[in-house]
């Protein structure tokens, strides 16, 4: 099935590297579509453990600690890294 992924914050320069839409399996869970997400990316670059996850505009948490959801095709998988400034 297919999910869109939308990269935000600091993380907005490596969605280049993230097809859209995403191809992932029947059934996927949140949990693994970010690792699927995470392989996309350069060796050099990595989800920061602190970026929010939201499906469907609904916040589930961080990379590191979130809530698990099943994922529906068409599904909408936003992180949202940290952005530092002043």
């Amino acid at each position: 099935m297919k999910i869109r992924v939308l990269l935000t914050g600091r993380g907005y320069q490596i969605a280049q590297h993230v097809p859209d839409p995403l191809e992932v399996p029947d059934g996927c869970r949140v949990t693994e579509a970010i690792a699927l997400v995470a392989q996309r990316l350069p060796a050099d670059q990595a989800l920061p453990d602190s970026c929010l996850v939201a499906v469907q505009g609904k916040h589930l948490g961080s990379v590191r600690s979130h809530d698990e959801a099943t994922l529906q095709e068409g599904d909408e998988l936003m992180l949202i890294a940290p952005v530092a400034g002043g």
